[in-house]
């Protein structure tokens, strides 16, 4: 996709949450489509080169950011090389084996400067990245899931799992998420930004560890909710595996309110045919206050994942109508 002429792109300050892939997606679309755009990332990662960087640093687990940062990097030549950049493993037998480039410069600026926000500025300003990335919190945090059906002995037993990567990967059914600690100080600026926003949206991405954790810190929920901010919530394609089994696109909408009951939400973002009941998503949607849009936003070869230029297309329809 090419970059949008700046004056046709819309004059709205918009914020996305989650992490991980589907926050790249997001953020790959909406670069194309507003002028300011700021990313708030989940920090609950305890896995692969961002888990070994957080142990041994006591820093912010730095691959859900460091992924943000890339999905920002124009499609120039500038853009597309720091993005490899960023995302390239180093392959050995030994220490440095899988460590992301990005990951390392990353905690390298967090050290040489004191401060994660301005560290992940000057990356930004390094890649010329198309928006600004911030940590949903200042402190690392842990995700504890109740877990359904890990109990041989009882499968309807409730099961208490530490971890992202291990709720993530769990063979039971995921009840409900928490917070290690309960409240964790939040990141002013990502704060001053939902307050100040016209559009915020959550998700796509992996429910119980990329979206629904914002919704768990105090100070962030308070902001969602008093924020004069329109919500859109983007559903994810398909169930993840071991995290959200089973759960019908409506599932998705039923357990954000189970957690966050006095968020309202604008827009339901569905992609066509990842929608088996259209009338009882849409009541489900207007429980929460929103309406439904339906649109084809998959890649189309066959694997769950968002089509960037599809999401674009879908987030301009609506959002110029705040």
């Amino acid at each position: 996709m090419a970059d949008a002429a700046p004056d046709s792109m819309l004059d709205l300050r918009v914020v996305a949450l989650g992490g991980g892939h589907g926050l790249a997606a997001n953020l790959a679309a909406l670069r194309h489509v507003v002028k300011d755009l700021t990313a708030v990332v989940t920090v609950a990662d305890n896995g692969g080169s961002s888990g070994r960087l957080r142990r041994e640093f006591g820093v912010l687990p730095p691959g859900d950011l460091r992924q943000a940062l890339s999905a920002l990097c124009g499609d120039d030549d500038w853009g597309r090389t720091w993005a490899r950049v960023l995302q390239h493993r180093f392959a050995s037998a030994g220490e440095m084996d899988n460590h992301a480039v990005g990951n390392l410069l990353i905690v390298t600026l967090w050290q040489q400067l004191g401060d994660h926000v301005a560290g992940l500025d000057w990356v930004g300003r390094l890649l010329g990245a198309e928006g600004r990335v911030l940590p949903m919190a200042v402190t690392p945090i842990d995700i504890l899931a109740e877990v359904r059906g890990l109990d041989p002995a009882d499968r309807d037993a409730l099961t208490t799992v530490r971890g992202q990567v291990e709720v993530a990967s769990t063979d039971g059914q995921v009840h409900a998420v928490h917070l290690d600690p309960e409240d964790p100080p939040a990141c002013p600026e990502a704060i001053a930004a939902v307050m100040d926003a016209d559009w915020v949206v959550l998700g796509p991405g992996s429910w119980f560890t990329s979206v629904i954790p914002h919704l768990l810190l105090p100070e962030l929920r308070r902001a969602l909710v008093q924020s004069s901010a329109r919500k859109v919530v983007t559903l994810n394609l398909e169930p993840q595996a071991g995290e959200t089994d089973g759960f019908a696109p409506e599932t998705h909408l039923e357990v954000l309110a189970e957690h966050a009951p006095d968020l309202k939400v604008d827009v339901v973002l569905a992609d066509r045919a990842s929608v088996v009941d259209q009338d009882q998503l849409a009541e489900v949607a207007r429980s929460l206050g929103a309406e439904l849009v339906v649109a084809d936003l998959a890649v189309g070869d066959g694997t769950p994942r968002h089509d960037p230029a599809k999401l674009a297309r879908a987030y301009a329809g609506f959002l110029a109508e705040a």
